[in-house]
């Protein structure tokens, strides 16, 4: 698959016209954090957090996209096997620019899971990965074009794959489970 037809290559092209400058990482950061901290997947409050950091109300295939982003996570963490995957550059753009994405990813998760948690109390464990996320987000300058660095790389992104699934575990509801009938 080349650069220009990867899913993340669609996206920027997309979120070119914004009025603000956006990558889809941080896009994607910031809806996977705030789905993990525990919003619901109502269409409306996901596009007036996106529209805060695009800068105008998402309209047409932007709009449409960023609600097939929305299915797209809602089908990670409600499947029987939660699984991440992250909108970055493909294994073919530079490293310098995949950090660089890497690091806006971190950025627009931690706005995302801080709209939603707000000072919400977090486990030891969860306030663990929030100061690891924060740590990789800066990360853009620290890895070098190399094996070593393309290792690091790979092993920041591994752990970006797991952590979100710790904090959707400790801090989502249960996705609308079926309704009991009442004995009382």
């Amino acid at each position: 698959m080349s650069i220009q037809n990867s899913p993340y290559a669609a996206f920027a092209t997309l979120l070119a016209g914004s009025a603000q400058a956006v990558s889809p990482a941080e896009l994607h950061g910031l809806l996977l954090g705030r789905s993990c901290a525990g919003a619901d997947f109502a269409v409306d409050p996901w596009l007036a957090d996106a529209a805060d950091l695009l800068g105008e109300m998402p309209e047409g295939s932007v709009r449409q996209a960023l609600i097939g982003l929305q299915e797209m996570v809602k089908g990670e963490l409600a499947g029987e096997d939660i699984a991440v995957v992250l909108l970055l550059p493909n294994d073919d753009a530079p490293l310098a620019e995949r950090a660089v994405a890497l690091g806006q990813w971190c950025q627009g998760f931690l706005a995302g899971f801080g709209l939603i948690a707000g000072d919400r109390a977090l486990s030891a464990e969860a306030m663990e990965v929030l100061q690891d996320l924060s740590a990789i987000a800066q990360i853009q300058d620290a890895l070098e074009e190399s094996e070593e660095g393309e290792s690091d790389y790979m092993e920041v992104m591994e752990y970006l794959r797991v952590a979100p699934v710790l904090l959707f575990t400790e801090c989502a509801k249960p996705l609308e489970p079926a309704a009991k009938p009442s004995l009382h």
